[in-house]
This record gives structure tokens, sequence and C-alpha cells, in this order.
């Protein structure tokens, strides 16, 4: 399952992550600090959902409340709700 997700408080635009069953099999950021959001991306592919979303929900950016693997966390559960 491909699902878009619009960001909220951070520098990327835009996060398209591709599902299989619980299984993350594709990342991408529109934006953001290119090498982080590299990074982040190439850390997830492969990884259980649930598992991301319980390390990376939290995480924060500087003096921001949120961040792009936070942000990610919240695409991911939101796939996963629609996902059913």
């Amino acid at each position: 399952m491909k699902y878009d997700f619009t960001p909220r408080g951070v520098c990327s635009r835009g996060i398209h992550v591709e599902l299989d069953g619980n299984i993350i099999r594709s990342v991408r950021f529109d934006g953001g600090c290119s090498g982080n959001t590299q990074g982040v991306a190439a850390l997830a592919i492969g990884m259980d959902a649930e598992e991301y979303i319980k390390r990376c929900k939290d995480i924060k950016c500087g003096f921001k409340s949120t961040s792009c693997p936070a942000q990610l966390a919240i695409a991911i559960q939101e796939a996963l709700a629609k996902q059913g």
C-alpha cells in the first residue's frame, strides 16, 4: 500500500511511504535535510512498521516539537490505519 503524507512542523514538504503488510518497503521525503532524510528512509526500509513507530515517534529536531523521523512515524500510523 502506498501512502502520501503532508508533514507538519518540519522542513520536509511530503513523505511517501509504501507498506507491504506491516513491513516498510519504501520511503521518500520531499525536501528536508537531504542526508538525514535519505538516512532515515534507508534505515526504515525492511523494518516492521510498529517497531519503527516505537523507536522514532518521540524524536525531536533541535527546539522543534517533532522531526522528520517522528513525522514518518505518524505517516506510517495513518497508513496502517487505512490498511485496516
